[in-house]
């Protein structure tokens, strides 16, 4: 290890874990797992049978405490619920170990702040798991970004009792913020917002439209209370609007082929590298690691998309009070027929 904790460039693997072994967790160990230049050396979660089932399956080992870990390891996936993010990440860049925190970074921004911090002092490479910014669709459409005015996104999703410890802003909504702040690469100067719980006590589905300081405007919708899964955004610019599905990892362009009266249009369908998301994004981290340059999704820019979701919570907050003195309609009492309606019923 070189003096400020990183691995020189050829030395030899990056020795890495993962700290909390559920969904998230085991898909670190498993990219982890099949990377070159890596090294998976173990697992950490407070249920020590988890912990030990994920090693079992990877090959490696079950860390018992965060101590056992200095020394050990270089670098540290954190995968534990939202509201120990940045005690552990702390912990970890306190005993010389890179972080790479799953989003979103902190439960409050002054927690993400601890975290820049800790970054700061113990000069460690601090990455958020932003992942959506590592697909192959993002990726296509980013060299031809030209002053883009209007965006429209829609990241839907069927219930799973996943991530229910936090609002759906700060489960799913966020990835396109973090993405929009990434493309519009302006200040934000008005969050309006509506959202409410269906299924949980915390917001289930939310609206959001933001506005930019050179004039584009957003418009987000985010929902883990739907009957399919939907992952897409499309925004406009100069005379075309490139279409993005997430989840078929391709981006789309429709443009003005020949101006005129009469315009023709064209479609060009925009190569995307052939990658895992996951993989790119630890990729990602792993070279921070090695070379000690902040990666793409550092912790600012992590501090950045929480902020933006703060606020749009924070505008679901006064939307709510505006209403709350409204008479509410009566309660449906009896069953409910089906989880959801067939797509015919819709």
């Amino acid at each position: 290890m070189s003096e400020r904790g990183g691995v020189a460039g050829g030395q030899r693997k990056i020795r890495v874990g993962v700290v909390g072994a559920g969904e998230f967790g085991r898909n670190h160990a498993r990219v982890y797992r099949e990377m070159d230049g890596v090294e998976l050396v173990g697992v950490l979660d407070q249920s020590a049978a988890r912990a030990e089932a994920i090693a079992q399956e990877f090959g490696t080992r079950a860390f018992k405490g965060i101590e056992e870990l200095q020394g050990a390891v270089d670098a540290v996936t954190v995968a534990v619920p939202t509201v120990a993010h940045a005690e552990v990440g702390c912990r970890l860049m306190a005993l010389g170990i890179d972080v790479l925190v799953e989003k979103p970074m902190a439960a409050t921004l002054a927690e993400a702040d601890e975290l820049l911090e800790a970054a700061r002092r113990y000069q460690r490479i601090l990455q958020v798991g932003h992942v959506e910014r590592f697909n192959p669709a993002v990726i296509a459409v980013e060299p031809i970004l030209n002053r883009p005015l209007f965006f429209e996104v829609h990241r839907l999703g069927v219930f799973t009792p996943r991530s229910l410890d936090v609002e759906v802003i700060y489960d799913l909504m966020i990835h396109d913020l973090d993405i929009l702040l990434a493309l519009v690469k302006e200040p934000v100067t008005e969050v309006k917002a509506v959202g409410i719980p269906v299924l949980t006590d915390k917001v289930d589905i939310a609206h959001a439209r933001i506005e930019f300081t050179g004039g584009a405007v957003a418009n987000v919708t985010a929902s883990r209370v739907s009957t399919e899964r939907v992952r897409k955004m499309r925004f406009f610019q100069h005379h075309e609007y490139i279409s993005l599905d997430y989840a078929r990892r391709d981006a789309l362009r429709v443009g003005v082929k020949k101006p005129g009266p009469q315009p023709e249009f064209g479609f060009e369908k925009l190569a995307a590298p052939a990658v895992e998301p996951l993989r790119a994004e630890l990729e990602a981290f792993a070279a921070a690691v090695r070379t000690r340059v902040a990666p793409k999704t550092d912790g600012v820019a992590g501090r950045a998309a929480l902020e933006l979701a703060s606020q749009v919570m924070q505008s679901i907050r006064e939307h709510d009070e505006r209403v709350k003195p409204q008479a509410k309609g009566p309660v449906a009492k009896g069953p409910i027929a089906q989880s959801y309606p067939d797509k015919a019923s819709q």
